[in-house]
């Protein structure tokens, strides 16, 4: 192969590698070990924009809040990719290679000359990631939502599903349970262990809540807030979840302290998995 075409292969598998939206490959196979624990953090990330900072991306701000924690398992919310407003960087790709995780993004809309949705970051392998559409009533103006789901591989062989949403923020609450409900729906006929976070935009005690309560189990009760980030007042964002044979157990739940990166904070649980 001559040196110019040997240029212009490498030239294009760069380009091919930064293309891609999605990395949820596993190049070297890990060794087989116990695990006893998951540790999952759920942050709407404001699309890198800290609140105080108009106009500003500031990427780093999300990666340093997310290693102080370092979890297994990552739903974000709010993620843009190629977007003008964000200086046409793919968000989820770059948090992900910083963190040294697998991640998965899935588009809600189109935006600003790219697209905005939410982005499944993990530790282990993923596959089988999917976009579910969720309803919106028509006439009410409401912004298209999805719910992600992948298979996540753990170190001992076995799978679990973890999904990320972010429902609708109107202060009317039809269409948040119109999704809820169609959540519940898709989630139903999951046979494996089910993680699901996001940003739900209602608080406990709401018939969106009740609803998730239904068929999830909340890493919190009486749960800290995470709204606004400055001075929180209200609790939308949540960690849930659902196992067929009742091995998972709520180690500890926590809000963690942070006013600057987003205009929510995130949540952090850790899971014990029994055996």
């Amino acid at each position: 192969m001559s040196r110019l075409l040997l240029s212009l292969f490498l030239f294009a598998s760069i380009l091919a590698v930064s293309c891609d939206k999605s990395d949820t490959t596993d190049p070297v196979p890990e060794e087989k070990k116990d695990i006893t624990s998951l540790k999952v953090m759920s942050y709407n990330i404001h699309y890198g924009n800290p609140p105080t900072r108009p106009g500003v991306t500031d990427i780093e701000a999300i990666v340093n809040v997310v290693n102080g924690d370092k979890p297994d398992l990552l739903a974000l919310q709010e993620v843009d990719v190629n977007t003008t407003r964000s200086g046409r960087i793919n968000m989820a790709q770059a948090i992900a290679s910083r963190l040294h995780m697998r991640y998965y993004f899935a588009k809600a809309i189109d935006y600003q000359g790219g697209e905005y949705g939410v982005a499944l970051l993990s530790k282990y392998p993923l596959s089988e990631a999917k976009v579910h559409r969720l309803p919106t009533k028509s006439g009410t103006g409401g912004e298209p939502r999805i719910l992600a789901t992948a298979k996540i591989s753990l170190p001992d062989g076995t799978f679990i599903r973890f999904g990320n949403t972010h429902l609708d923020a109107q202060s009317d609450h039809t269409n948040r349970l119109l999704q809820i409900e169609e959540i519940a729906r898709v989630t139903t006929s999951e046979t494996l262990p089910f993680i699901i976070a996001g940003d739900f935009n209602a608080v406990p005690g709401t018939e969106v809540i009740n609803k998730l309560d239904a068929h999830f189990q909340r890493t919190c009760q009486n749960c800290a807030p995470t709204i606004p980030a400055s001075a929180p007042t209200r609790a939308i964002d949540f960690i849930a979840y659902r196992h067929p044979a009742n091995k998972f157990s709520v180690e500890s739940h926590k809000v963690i302290y942070e006013t600057y990166a987003s205009d929510h904070r995130p949540v952090v649980a850790v899971l014990n998995i029994g055996k």
